[in-house]
């Protein structure tokens, strides 16, 4: 009785054991599935909520004669954002030219003459010519500095040299820094750090955006390793002229 109990015991400790393997692997799939279903169905949702949205908008503004859904048996989705964008760039075109340059000038005279408009219309206009020029990149570098006191590190984007009033009462290299928080990169901090103080890291601007989104769990990998654990490994890696992933600290782009 005894070695017939211990046999009926040992077989459904297996049966547990195995139950266990598969409730852990389904659990995995589960999860992966997850991982790779989410981010996709989530991009397509608001990609075309953003979508409709506009289509709806454009709608609102037409006569109602001219719906494009009065004259077919269905809805084209996007052509809000095809109207949107033609019409844009007729007023892009017609701005570039003499008359629309001449017209733009005398608006943006009004506007400057007139108090707090001129405010937020002279911020707004510098943000988007940062953001949408061609020759000009909101982020240049993914920078790491010691903030909010030393011996904690954070990630920054360099925005520009530092100039004005801010770098002439400052003695050293001033570098604008955008540090942002997370998980909502679009808010942050201005800091205004001294270039030697900061250490340019390989990684890419969005790489540096995915990380702080995910706050840190998507990690890029890293290039360098061997350099990264000597940098590590000195306890005064801000404060020399150190090279950090193949880039040295006074190659910060202007």
């Amino acid at each position: 009785m005894t070695k017939d109990t211990g046999k009926f015991t040992g077989s459904g400790d297996e049966t547990t054991a195995r139950q266990t393997t598969i409730i852990g692997r389904l659990r995995n799939y589960l999860i992966t599935g997850i991982l790779v279903t989410a981010p996709i169905a989530i991009t397509v949702s608001l990609v075309w909520m953003l979508i409709d949205l506009i289509d709806s908008a454009v709608q609102s503004l037409l006569p109602v004669h001219e719906y494009p859904a009065l004259y077919l048996p269905f809805k084209i989705p996007g052509s809000g954002v095809a109207l949107t964008l033609a019409t844009l760039i007729l007023i892009g075109w017609f701005a570039a030219g003499v008359l629309g340059n001449f017209l733009v000038r005398i608006g943006e005279g009004i506007v400057a003459r007139t108090p707090i408009i001129r405010s937020v219309y002279g911020a707004l206009k510098q943000i988007f010519e940062t953001v949408l020029a061609q020759q000009s990149n909101a982020f240049r570098q993914v920078v790491l500095l010691e903030y909010p006191r030393r011996g904690i590190f954070a990630l920054g984007f360099v925005t520009g040299v530092t100039q004005g009033e801010v770098q002439n009462l400052t003695d050293d290299t001033v570098i604008n820094i955008f540090l942002p928080t997370t998980p909502n990169p679009t808010s942050g901090f201005l800091l205004f750090i001294p270039k030697r103080d900061l250490v340019v890291l390989d990684m890419t601007v969005e790489e540096g955006i995915k990380m702080v989104i995910s706050g840190g769990i998507v990690t890029p990998p890293d290039r360098h390793a061997k350099d990264h654990k000597k940098a590590v490994a000195d306890t005064q890696l801000p404060a020399q002229a150190k090279t950090d992933g193949g880039k040295s600290i006074d190659r910060i782009d202007a």
